[in-house]
């Protein structure tokens, strides 16, 4: 068969279910539309001349932006899985989104220590952990951006949020979202109300009553511009007020919560696990004197109220971080380890070197060049993750000026061809890594009671064969098709490598870890092969997250772990008004 290239890709998309910038463009594609796109991989030629109009457009984002709103409005699960596969269509058109592999997750914990548990999300429970003596001793990352459950982006952050805070629903040992607060769950008959109980007697760690109306007052703050919380649109699927108030309504007793939906929502309950659905108290929040310009400023040092297993009550910046148990939880009796103490440190050798040391009991990351003697080792762990590392392109760096849209999806679409990912995944993941040639990963639920990532009757991937946009192995056949699509943006090559006349220069950006800088050096690597320029700048994670969220880079290292298994999670952060968007679509 004959696979569907990346220059052809987008004449593809404008075939078939990308109608261009049409009014109507956000209308869901017929069956006759969908089987079109795949015929048009079929049939589609190498001609690199596409047209502006059919390109899509990274700094129109309109459409996509509709696009996201129709998905979240349906109630017709088959248009809806439609309309996710355009989604997914239009970001990988522009090239912006290179993917890498799927990832998993590796871990090191001391033969002492269980009850300790995952999820495909990345969550980390350490809350019923038990270890040796009373304290468990532990390195997830290095300083955290941000504790504040409805300002946190990160998996590390969530790790935290998830053992300092309780939402209405949490995970269980064996991934199933359960009841954590709630004691009650009613759902209208149209899906669209939910009324959730609250258990009695909750508190917060300071001994004062939590009811309903903390999760009002948290969940609109969540949404409300001046808190500008990254995942605000994680509410969107809550119906508005004229005011633009969420419809969520607290009882007169506080011991029930009314929840008014814009549309049924198979994965609600996950949503009421997120982090960002946690309660704070209002007075904590409002005790900081800079609390309205700095929204996060009452969990910047140790002793914020909380109402999780543990409180944190010191914290060295950049050093170290000591949790206590709260005796207030409302499962405080099924918590044993009284303390957490972390190690804050990206640097895997030296954190390496303290588990083997005896100083650290439970390790996030090892070194790269350790994995192959540790795949053996029984206190060596992997477990699944739902998620992609990837590469995020700024769709505004001064590497595309100059370059029409067409060009510019051209320019970033071929440097995806170059990666050599088995290369990636068996020498630098080492842990059985599958090469991505997709955003939206393996595995991922479709909404509609089947698996995102597969062909079928209403949907074909550009690239049937390999199941997504490209062939996700390096070939030399993927690299004359990226020496084609730089030539169709205007570069000129003599023997396969690019002229000194039309030079590609650019820097990337990437924060410390082994594996990450590894990850770099085999992109560079490959960029290099046909005369590609690419220099590395590795930063501190907190650097690294603020100015990529900034804009202010070239090319930068990725990563996504759902947080919960709808594509819509991995479509809606791409929004214009998303704090998640990376790549500054629309902006």
């Amino acid at each position: 068969m004959k696979k569907l290239t990346a220059v052809s890709m987008a004449l593809v998309l404008s075939l078939g279910v990308l109608a261009g910038c049409g009014d109507d463009a956000g209308a869901p594609p017929s069956d006759s539309g969908a089987a079109q796109s795949s015929s048009a991989a079929d049939n589609a030629g190498g001609d690199a001349n596409i047209s502006e109009e059919d390109a899509v457009d990274p700094h129109n984002w309109a459409e996509y932006d509709s696009l996201i709103d129709e998905i979240k409005t349906t109630t017709d699960f088959v248009q809806r899985e439609a309309l996710m596969h355009q989604a997914e269509d239009m970001l990988m058109e522009t090239g912006a989104i290179l993917p890498v592999y799927y990832y998993n997750d590796i871990y090191m914990q001391k033969d002492y220590v269980s009850n300790i548990y995952s999820n495909a999300f990345g969550y980390k429970f350490f809350m019923f952990a038990k270890t040796q003596g009373d304290t468990l001793r532990l390195n997830l990352a290095s300083e955290p951006d941000k504790l504040d459950p409805a300002l946190n982006s990160t998996v590390d952050g969530a790790c935290l949020a998830v053992n300092t805070f309780s939402g209405l629903y949490t995970y269980d040992a064996d991934g199933n979202v359960v009841p954590d607060l709630a004691a009650d769950e009613q759902i209208s008959e149209d899906g669209m109300t939910y009324t959730v109980t609250l258990l009695p007697d909750l508190k917060w760690s300071d001994g004062s009553e939590l009811n309903a109306n903390d999760f009002v007052y948290a969940w609109n703050r969540a949404v409300a511009e001046e808190t500008a919380a990254d995942y605000a649109y994680m509410f969107d699927i809550i119906a508005r007020n004229d005011d633009g108030s969420l419809k969520v309504t607290a009882s007169e007793d506080g011991q029930t919560l009314t929840i008014e939906l814009i549309a049924p929502c198979a994965y609600f309950n996950e949503l009421l696990a997120f982090p960002t659905y946690f309660p704070v108290k209002q007075s904590e929040v409002e005790s900081a004197a800079d609390w309205q310009t700095n929204p996060g400023a009452w969990a910047q040092e140790a002793g914020f109220i909380s109402n999780g297993a543990y409180t944190l009550t010191a914290w060295t910046h950049d050093e170290s971080m000591t949790y206590t148990k709260n005796p207030y939880y409302h499962r405080a009796d099924e918590v044993e380890t009284a303390t957490l103490q972390f190690m804050l440190s990206a640097d895997d050798t030296a954190i390496f070197a303290a588990y083997n040391a005896g100083n650290l009991d439970f390790i996030d990351s090892v070194p790269t060049d350790e994995i192959q003697s540790l795949l053996d080792n029984p206190e060596f762990h992997i477990v699944d993750q739902l998620g992609t590392y990837y590469v995020s392109f700024n769709v505004k760096s001064p590497l595309f000026d100059g370059k029409t849209a067409a060009q510019a999806n051209a320019m970033r679409r071929a440097f995806a061809l170059l990666v050599d990912r088995d290369y990636i995944c068996e020498n630098i993941g080492q842990t059985g890594q599958k090469p991505a040639n997709s955003f939206i990963p393996i595995g991922m639920a479709d909404g509609n009671g089947g698996v995102f990532k597969e062909n079928d009757d209403a949907y074909t991937f550009p690239d049937a064969e390999d199941t997504g946009y490209f062939n996700p192995s390096w070939s030399q056949e993927n690299v004359d098709e990226a020496i084609s699509l730089l030539e169709y943006a205007g570069f000129q090559f003599d023997n396969g490598v690019l002229s000194a006349e039309t030079p590609i220069s650019f820097e990337f950006l990437t924060n410390d870890g082994s594996g990450n800088i590894a990850v770099a050096e085999a992109l560079q690597q490959d960029f290099a092969e046909i005369g590609i320029n690419m220099t590395i700048n590795t930063v501190d994670w907190n650097v690294f997250l603020n100015e990529r969220k900034a804009g202010n880079y070239d090319i930068a290292r990725n990563g996504w772990v759902a947080d919960f298994s709808d594509p819509i999670n991995m479509l809606e952060m791409w929004t214009t008004d998303s704090g998640n968007n990376d790549c500054q679509f629309g902006r």
